[in-house]
């Protein structure tokens, strides 16, 4: 059969808690250096890389699923994060953003009077 191109970026999650948001993204076979992550604008994550194909030095290729090549994902943030703290880790394939939120941005316990 002919060969189907899979998509490289396929699974990615966002969530939040009181303090940061987290971004996590599968890319197995990727190492940091192959990537460019950078927050502009205060809200906006880019996520660029290059995924280069192996090189087959014997035989022939019978089928070639993964995908290849140049890719990138531009994400807009639920809220502003501190563009000066954020940190990227990459382990076991899985890359991990995570993104300190703004003062402004986080939740404030109000004081309650009683009368």
């Amino acid at each position: 059969g002919g060969n189907v191109r899979m998509p490289i970026w396929r699974f990615l999650d966002m969530w939040q808690d009181d303090e940061c948001l987290y971004v996590e993204a599968e890319l197995p076979g990727m190492e940091i250096d192959d990537l460019d992550i950078s927050v502009t604008g205060g809200n906006q994550l880019s996520i660029r890389g290059e995924r280069k194909p192996p090189t087959v030095e014997k035989g022939n290729c019978h089928r070639q699923e993964r995908g290849y090549g140049q890719f990138s994902r531009l994400l807009t943030l639920p809220c502003e994060v501190k563009t000066e703290e954020v940190d990227a880790q990459l382990k076991d394939g899985v890359l991990t953003v995570k993104l300190p939120k703004c003062e402004a941005a986080r939740p404030r316990r109000l004081a309650i009077k009683a009368e």
